[in-house]
C-alpha cells in the first residue's frame, strides 16, 4: 500500500479514529412529514428522516411495512411538509404512531395504531392545489409531489421513492422579496442527527452557485 500521500497531511494531533458498527446512519438529515392517501380516502401523516433532492425530484427512503409505502404503491400523490426546528415536539408525537392496523411486526416496540395522525400531532390539514393529500398548514415549506417510481432498496427492508415535485408553497416570510428564492437565513429546518433533533447553527459561508449571497456574520467585537 502506497502511503506517501498520507505524509503530506497535517498532523492529526490527539485525534483517534475507532472502527464502529452503528445500527443507524442518520448523520444529519432533514425531517419531512409525508401526507399520503389511505385506501378509504382518509389521509396518513408520517415523519421521514431519509430524504434528499436532485433538481425537482426528491428521493425518499421509507420503511417497507409502513402505511406510507403501502399508500404510495397504489396512490402516488403525496405532500412533503418540512417542519422548522422548533416543531420537533409535533414530529415526536407522530414518531410512535402508525396508520397500519394491525401494527406491523417490524415496527418498533411501543408503536401503536392511530387513524387521525394530524389530530394526534396537533397539526392542521390544508387543501393542496394539485394532489389529494393535504398540506400541513403549520409547516413553512410544503412540496406537492407525485411518486414517479416506488421500488425496494438493495436490502429489501426499505422502499425507495422518487417523487416529482409539482408545486412548492413557502411561507412569505422566508422568500426573498420579488424572487422565487428561499432565504436560507430565514429557513431553519429540523435536522435528525443519530435519532436526536437539531436545528442549524450560524451560517459559515455559501456555495459559489448560490443566488442569495450574503456575508456571514463575523465574531462579536
Amino acid at each position: 500500500m502506497n502511503t506517501a500521500h498520507l505524509d503530506a497531511l497535517p498532523a492529526a494531533g490527539d485525534v483517534t479514529h475507532l472502527t464502529i458498527e452503528p445500527n443507524i446512519l442518520y448523520f444529519g438529515t432533514p425531517v419531512v412529514l409525508l401526507s399520503t392517501e389511505n385506501g378509504d380516502g382518509s389521509f396518513n401523516l408520517a415523519p421521514v428522516s431519509s430524504a434528499w433532492a436532485l433538481g425537482q425530484t426528491v428521493v425518499l427512503g421509507l420503511g417497507r411495512d409502513g402505511q406510507t409505502a403501502h399508500n404510495l404503491a397504489t396512490r402516488p400523490d403525496l405532500v412533503l411538509n418540512l417542519p422548522t426546528a422548533d416543531q420537533w415536539p409535533a414530529v415526536e408525537r407522530l414518531a410512535p404512531l402508525t396508520g397500519r392496523d394491525p401494527v406491523p411486526a417490524a415496527k418498533a416496540e411501543g408503536c401503536r395504531f392511530e387513524p387521525d395522525k394530524f389530530g394526534a400531532a396537533g397539526l392542521t390539514g390544508a387543501p393542496s392545489h394539485l394532489v389529494r393529500p393535504p398540506r400541513v398548514a403549520e409547516c413553512p415549506l410544503q412540496l406537492e409531489a407525485r411518486a414517479a417510481q416506488v421500488r425496494p432498496d438493495a436490502s429489501g427492508e426499505f422502499v425507495i421513492v422518487e417523487a416529482a415535485v409539482r408545486r412548492v408553497h413557502a411561507d412569505a416570510r422566508m422568500v426573498v422579496p420579488g424572487t422565487d428564492h428561499v432565504d436560507p437565513a430565514a429557513w431553519t429546518p429540523l435536522i435528525y442527527n443519530f435519532r436526536h433533533y437539531f436545528g442549524l447553527g450560524p451560517e459559515l459561508g455559501h456555495s459559489y452557485r448560490t443566488r442569495t449571497p450574503r456575508a456571514p456574520a463575523g465574531p462579536a467585537a
